[in-house]
């Protein structure tokens, strides 16, 4: 009861923190929260860029609270700690010991994916608590045979997929461990369940991936970069290394101060252990050998959902070598948990030149003004950018539909007594703002 009452206080505390963190440091949504935002007024089984989940999640929270935008930073932090909970739900499992469940948590706090990036609302952060409960039930499928738990299991499965497509490189971790799994023990009817529940929640999407040319796909192929030659296949690989190592440079200071040593005794013939290794580094190395094949881009933020099961995994290995004083520890922890949003805060403040210093209540308000004068109160679609759009979409009174254009050209459709017209927004507002 006391580990349970200090995580529920932990998980609240890294809430209110990571609410109002960047609520009260920040002028303006991140841009991706916007993106989703745009995205949402118009949901549908998928965008240009992504599949609809985050789409929906923020189009649910903008139904019930309008445009008030700690409530998006507050829905990000849930998706967080969310996963955070489930991650202890599987430490405590496997570990068998509900204060190494917890330092497993605690772990994560050294790595910036789980704080400092978490505020921008998008569809990596949306993967987190999927991500966790794919993991947590597809052991829980193994070890308790529910129906319950495969139906649960393929559920979280195609949301993590309706999130992002890179939650296929957990599924590809969890379907090899299944594989030597069933290799190793018979083959029972309930594995198929997860398959089928899947297949059914994804068929619209894949509907509507193939109606519109597998935009999506082409998408995600594009962000990793041209191949310009073959050194590609070599430096972008080593980069990418070089980067995940220097990312979790806090947590394995963390994990220093958490183990006396790092000698261990552990059997690749460990069931446990097999799994911990195909849901945390297996992906991880498919991440490497994709980049190292195709001489692709892996950008960082892609990485958020992969770390979340290490902690446990380290702790697993050394468990036996627990220091008994932790308070070095402790110390080290909460310098970490007050300097990142402290960090956030005087970085959002002192500069003024990023997409969260963007006046876009100010410009929604103006059109609103102008278009009143003008005799047109209602604005019924707003059409171009996801930024500019989404902005002015998200911040009118009249929630108007957002129709996403690549183009930097803002038209705004509006109702009034001599009934519809379209205006320009430069030409609407250009004498009165700048």
């Amino acid at each position: 009861m006391a580990i349970n009452r200090q995580l529920h206080i932990f998980l609240f505390t890294h809430l209110i923190i990571w609410t109002f963190a960047p609520a009260l440091t920040n002028h303006n949504l991140p841009l991706d929260t916007i993106e989703a935002l745009a995205w949402g007024s118009n949901l549908d089984w998928g965008f240009n860029k992504h599949p609809p989940l985050s789409a929906a999640a923020v189009k649910i929270f903008y139904l019930i609270f309008g445009s008030q935008d700690w409530v998006y930073y507050f829905l990000s932090q849930l998706f967080v700690i969310t996963a955070f909970y489930f991650v202890y739900k599987l430490s405590r499992e496997i570990l068998n010991k509900e204060s190494y469940a917890f330092f497993s948590v605690l772990l994560l706090e050294g790595i910036y994916f789980y704080n400092f990036t978490t505020p921008e609302f998008n569809v990596n952060v949306c993967m987190l608590p999927f991500w966790a409960m794919t993991t947590y039930y597809g052991y829980k499928c193994l070890k308790d045979n529910l129906t319950k738990d495969y139906v649960i299991f393929g559920i979280v499965i195609a949301l993590g997929v309706l999130s992002k497509y890179l939650f296929i490189y957990l599924i590809i971790g969890v379907k090899i461990f299944y594989i030597y799994y069933i290799s190793k023990n018979n083959f029972k009817i309930n594995y198929i369940i997860p398959g089928i529940i899947f297949l059914l929640i994804l068929t619209p999407h894949l509907i509507w991936l193939t109606e519109n040319n597998y935009i999506t796909i082409a998408y995600g192929l594009k962000r990793t970069g041209e191949v310009k030659n073959y050194l590609d296949h070599i430096v972008l690989p080593l980069m990418f290394l070089g980067k995940q190592i220097g990312i979790l440079i806090p947590f394995f200071i963390l994990v220093i101060m958490l183990f006396e040593s790092i000698k261990t005794n552990f059997s690749l013939k460990d069931q446990n252990l097999l799994y911990l290794l195909s849901v945390t580094l297996l992906p991880i190395f498919l991440m490497f050998i994709t980049s190292l094949i195709i001489g692709a881009k892996i950008r960082t933020m892609w990485m958020t959902p992969f770390y979340l099961f290490i902690g446990t995994l380290f702790i697993y290995i050394f468990q036996n070598n627990m220091r008994m004083n932790l308070n070095k520890f402790y110390a080290i922890l909460i310098f970490i948990f007050l300097l990142s949003p402290s960090l956030y805060g005087y970085i959002s403040v002192t500069q003024t030149n990023k997409r969260t210093d963007y006046n876009g209540r100010e410009i929604a308000n103006l059109v609103e003004r102008k278009l009143i004068q003008l005799g047109y109160e209602n604005v019924m679609e707003i059409i171009g950018n996801e930024w500019v759009a989404g902005n002015l979409c998200y911040h009118l009174k009249s929630k108007p539909k957002c129709v996403i254009l690549n183009t930097n050209t803002i038209i705004i459709g509006a109702e009034g007594k001599n009934g519809p017209a379209s205006f320009g927004l430069k030409e609407l507002i250009s004498n009165n703002y700048k």
